[in-house]
């Protein structure tokens, strides 16, 4: 098997995995009601590359609520993709691709072209190199 089909399968493992609660801890981590006020508004929302991002103006205590937060991604992140036989780029992008399909109706996610948007009913846009 060459290195870009390893990397491939290895992904949709990830993704897998990912699906079925390998982001449990950073999501239990963002439970603090500042985070979650902070999504509910639209201050905050996934990135296609894993991370969170703050949409608009920052305040110092929104950055310190989503540093933390990513900090907590990164570290679970370095282990699956090492687990996976990935890099954490890789491996972060599967987490962003999945992050993004499950916000809910008017959360903040970003777009393949990096624009914010605001889910609806419908299906988020999806990067061309999300999985499955």
């Amino acid at each position: 098997m060459n290195r870009n089909m390893f990397h491939k399968v290895s992904l949709a493992a990830a993704a897998f995995a990912l699906a079925a609660g390998g982001l449990a801890a950073p999501v239990q981590a963002q439970r603090d009601p500042a985070y979650e006020a902070a999504r509910a508004s639209g201050k905050v929302g996934e990135k296609m590359d894993g991370y969170l991002g703050i949409v608009g103006a920052s305040t110092p205590e929104l950055q310190r609520i989503v540093n933390d937060i990513n900090i907590k991604r990164r570290a679970v992140y370095a282990e699956k993709a090492r687990a996976a036989n990935a890099t954490v780029e890789e491996y972060a992008l599967t987490a962003g691709c999945i992050a993004i399909a499950k916000t809910s109706p008017g959360e903040k996610y970003q777009a393949p072209d990096g624009t914010w948007k605001t889910r609806t009913s419908a299906p988020p846009q999806r990067d061309s190199r999300c999985p499955g």
